[in-house]
């Protein structure tokens, strides 16, 4: 009887699992890298690495958009379809994401910052906003003290790189990172893990379960894994909670008023907004937003909101 009690208890939990979409792409085919849709043209420029990235609109200013840790280009097409009237928008895929090189590379905070420097110089870039999402917010905090004259000014949208980590904590956030983890992770576990980066989930977004879901099927996926494994150990070994002093650019810090990634809610846990105001605090010349009923991926939960302040920023 106990045996037929807990099959049903499975059989239960498993077709409300899948009523709520939890293996809808149970069976899709793989989706390559190369194949992601970003809703725009994807162009290369080919440097030392091959970089991927998406060129649209005209203007004064060119806005350089930077995702964060484990997503791409694509992240910024609401943006981007907002700002292309404004100014000339590129968004790039970093190396070891999207479409970009993949490979043994050093992967670091510093290192990204020197590739997105050679970049703006290869494709001769003038009149440069850098606007960087979480892990592309700390890049561009590295990229403004390392390389000043490569940008004109500085965005920074929920910035990785102002929360402080005591000594040992950041070794359980390390950990809690494998390649085969990351890999293996069941289509319910990433739409959770997506969800936790907004304020309110929509199913509008579904398209970001499916992307992460066939990606995990792809011949690059391993590579990928790879590439964010390093990237959190490089968040956390190449912290600049102590040099936002350092930055020389007028500065805009944007964030969700119910960021749930920042600050760690295991590791530090508190108020989103002491830790931007803390980055305010430090980094001189600095404009600090809050947004409303918004979360960590701002630029996909709050797209007028975000645009509107870099517009008002631009001004």
């Amino acid at each position: 009887m106990r045996n037929y009690i807990l099959t049903a208890t499975l059989f239960f939990v498993l077709l409300i699992a899948s009523a709520c979409g939890g293996f809808r792409y149970l069976d899709a085919p793989p989706l390559e890298f190369q194949d992601i849709d970003y809703g725009f043209e994807t162009h290369f420029f080919e440097g030392d690495l091959r970089i991927a990235y998406v060129d649209e609109g005209h203007g004064e200013h060119t806005i350089l958009l930077v995702h964060g840790l484990a997503s791409n280009a694509g992240f910024w097409r609401y943006a981007i379809a907002e700002l292309q009237s404004d100014a000339r928008v590129i968004a790039i895929d970093l190396p070891g994401f999207g479409k970009s090189s993949k490979g043994n590379y050093p992967y670091g905070m510093t290192w990204y910052a020197d590739q997105i420097a050679k970049f703006i110089e290869g494709m001769e870039l003038e009149n440069v906003i850098y606007a960087g999402h979480s892990m592309g917010g700390q890049i561009g905090s590295n990229l403004a003290m390392n390389h000043p004259d490569a940008i004109d000014k500085l965005v920074l949208v929920a910035p990785a790189g102002f929360e402080g980590f005591a000594r040992g904590a950041g070794d359980w956030l390390r950990n809690a990172f494998t390649m085969q983890g990351i890999i293996n992770n069941t289509e319910q576990q990433v739409r959770e893990n997506l969800a936790l980066n907004f304020h309110r989930w929509s199913s509008e977004w579904e398209w970001m379960v499916e992307e992460r879901v066939r990606m995990a099927k792809a011949e690059e996926m391993p590579e990928f894994a790879y590439t964010v494994v390093q990237c959190v150990g490089a968040m956390l070994d190449e912290p600049t909670t102590d040099l936002l002093h350092k930055i020389p650019h007028e500065t805009l810090i944007v964030y969700g008023k119910y960021d749930r990634l920042i600050p760690n809610m295991f590791l530090n846990p508190g108020r989103p907004s002491d830790v931007f105001k803390y980055g305010h605090s430090q980094i001189p010349n600095s404009t600090l937003v809050e947004i409303d009923n918004a979360g960590h991926m701002l630029q996909i939960e709050k797209p007028v909101e975000l645009t509107g302040a870099i517009r008002e920023f631009l001004k």
